[in-house]
Parts: structure tokens; C-alpha cells; sequence
């Protein structure tokens, strides 16, 4: 069982970054992809951004296309998420999940096989 550990929510001011860090505790192979998810209250789990490990070729919704990034750190076996220009919608618990690579799919929720138990952003108007 892959272990997800998330880090790096707050609070913070409309027009604010924060960076996420989600460690993997079992190695993450080349056919592996990282996901970023959030869920505001009484909404859908939304998918974010996506990259694959091994080519690392990213993917983003367009909701936050053009403010967040999305990278990874093979070595520490570690993807992040840079939020810039936050905004009071963005406000979530947001998730980090990992594609074993059964599947090549980024962007539905049920490609993915293992989940983080998420970390609270909180955007102030």
C-alpha cells in the first residue's frame, strides 16, 4: 500500500501562493502518474493538474491553467503543486493521488489507485 503524505496548506490572502508537496512512500515508476485533486464543501472531488513520472508532460484543468503548476522531484520521490493568484473559490481540502499506471488516463478520479489524506487551503477575501 502506496503511502501519499500532503504538506504545505494555510491560510492565506486572495492573490497569495502557496506550494503543496505530496511524498510518496514506495518508489513511483516511470509509468506512474500524479494527480492533484480538491473538494470544496458540498461539491465533487475536482481534478487540478496532472504529470507523468517518467516523461514528465503535465496537465492541467482549465480552472487553474495559468496559475498553478504542477512538478515533481524524482529523487525525493516527491510531486508539488505552486498555486499562485489564489483566489477565495479556491478554498479546499486538497488531495494528492498516484496512477500505478494500469491505466493512462489523468483527469477522472477513478484511474488513480492511491490517495493522500489531503491538506486545507484556505484563500481570505
Amino acid at each position: 500500500q502506496v503511502q501519499l503524505v500532503e504538506s504545505g496548506g494555510g491560510l492565506v490572502q486572495a492573490g497569495g501562493s502557496l506550494r503543496l508537496s505530496c511524498v510518496a512512500s514506495t518508489r513511483t515508476f516511470s509509468s506512474s502518474v500524479m494527480g492533484w485533486f480538491r473538494q470544496a464543501p458540498g461539491k465533487e472531488r475536482e481534478w487540478l493538474a496532472a504529470i507523468r513520472w517518467g516523461t514528465g508532460r503535465t496537465y492541467y484543468a482549465d480552472v487553474v491553467k495559468g496559475r498553478f503548476i504542477i512538478s515533481k522531484d524524482g529523487a525525493k520521490n516527491t510531486v508539488y503543486l505552486q498555486m499562485n493568484n489564489l483566489q477565495p473559490e479556491d478554498t479546499a481540502i486538497y488531495y494528492c493521488a498516484k496512477n500505478r499506471g494500469q491505466s493512462s488516463g489523468y483527469s477522472d478520479r477513478t484511474v488513480y489507485d492511491d490517495w493522500g489524506q489531503g491538506t486545507q487551503v484556505t484563500v481570505s477575501s
